[in-house]
């Protein structure tokens, strides 16, 4: 089961590393993430995918609560909340495929951000599920290159992450 877990933490030297070597100790995977400073200078928040059992991730939270740089944590299963990935594509589009690469783009809401003789970059927002439903619409040889951001998450209403 996939499990967003977004923490709140000191933004030193090492930190990131920090978390990230805790995973990896223990054989638990990352799937993505993500992490950039708050409205306060001295915080990072950093949201990261998992996928394991509830026993699993509650064992990754307390593991991730005795670290002193971890400030505080939210496990996004506990309530709801909003999750968006962002992603940049470049594909392949000459011809015909023009027209029909910008109306995929369209109905998925997604804007092409630049364009070339041989080919258009587009920016997608969304769920992972519709990340990769736009993916998959296209055919896989007019794929250039991909960039995804992995997700960002937030909890709904007046639920909220801060010291």
């Amino acid at each position: 089961m996939k499990h967003v877990i977004s923490v709140l933490m000191e933004n030193e030297p090492g930190a990131l590393s920090r978390v990230v070597g805790l995973f990896s100790a223990r054989g638990y995977n990352i799937e993505s993430l993500t992490v950039a400073p708050t409205e306060d200078p001295t915080l990072s928040r950093l949201t990261v995918v998992t996928i394991g059992s509830d026993d699993i991730v509650e064992q990754i939270t307390k593991h991730l609560n005795r670290l002193i740089d971890v400030v505080k944590l939210v496990n996004f299963d506990d309530g709801a909340h909003i999750e968006r990935e962002l992603l940049l594509i470049k594909v392949r589009a000459t011809g015909k495929e023009r027209e029909e690469i910008k109306r995929m783009a369209d109905i998925f809401r997604g804007h092409i951000i630049d364009v070339t003789y041989k080919s258009y970059t587009i920016e997608l927002t969304g769920t992972q599920c519709k990340i990769q439903a736009f993916i998959d619409g296209l055919d896989r040889s007019s794929i250039l290159e991909t960039v995804r951001t992995g997700v960002s998450g937030i909890g709904r209403g007046e639920r909220i992450l801060k010291v």
